[in-house]
């Protein structure tokens, strides 16, 4: 019950604390996605995301592996913008360094945003997933960053990929625009 209230006390303040991110979709989905950010949570993973969403980093970058009833999989702002060779996409990240796990009590619940990463925890850069269900497996291993306060709509239309790998063949959606939001 306590480690309940925690989980509660801490999304009732998000948003006071969080800075967000607006994200527009085209492609299958298309609209606005906005996501509260969880500074006090994963601060460092915040810093960076919201770093590289005010350089432009994630514009033109799509959605390359998404699962129907699990996950969206977007933020590969090396090889994952529209219009390049997208076999790669989904295996890179940015210029900036890994970063140390920040997991945390907060489950992964409809709408919850994580980082990815590889088998290291501390690997981290600048890909992340938004959970369509919930996936409690991945509770304390994947560090959770924020989670979509409007739009979710937007992220149900997401174009799905292959059933196994979620891998998306074909025109995938794009975020053809994300801004950083207080």
């Amino acid at each position: 019950m306590r480690k309940a209230l925690s989980i509660l006390a801490v999304l009732a303040a998000a948003p006071a604390f969080a800075s967000g991110l607006e994200i527009q979709i085209e492609g299958e989905a298309n609209g606005t996605v906005r996501i509260d950010l969880l500074e006090e949570v994963a601060p460092k993973h915040v810093a960076q995301i919201t770093a590289l969403a005010a350089e432009g980093k994630y514009d033109g970058v799509v959605f390359h592996r998404v699962i129907d009833g699990f996950m969206a999989q977007t933020g590969d702002v090396e090889f994952g913008r529209l219009g390049e060779d997208m076999r790669a996409a989904g295996t890179g990240g940015s210029d900036r360094p890994d970063l140390p796990a920040e997991f945390s009590d907060l489950p992964y619940d409809r709408g919850v945003v994580g980082m990815a990463r590889s088998q290291n925890p501390n690997s981290a850069n600048s890909q992340f997933f938004i959970m369509f269900e919930p996936g409690h497996f991945l509770n304390g291993q994947y560090t959770v960053v924020g989670r979509v306060t409007e739009g979710m709509d937007v992220v149900d239309a997401i174009k799905r990929g292959q059933p196994r790998s979620g891998s998306v063949t074909g025109k995938p959606d794009v975020m053809t625009k994300v801004t950083v939001t207080e």
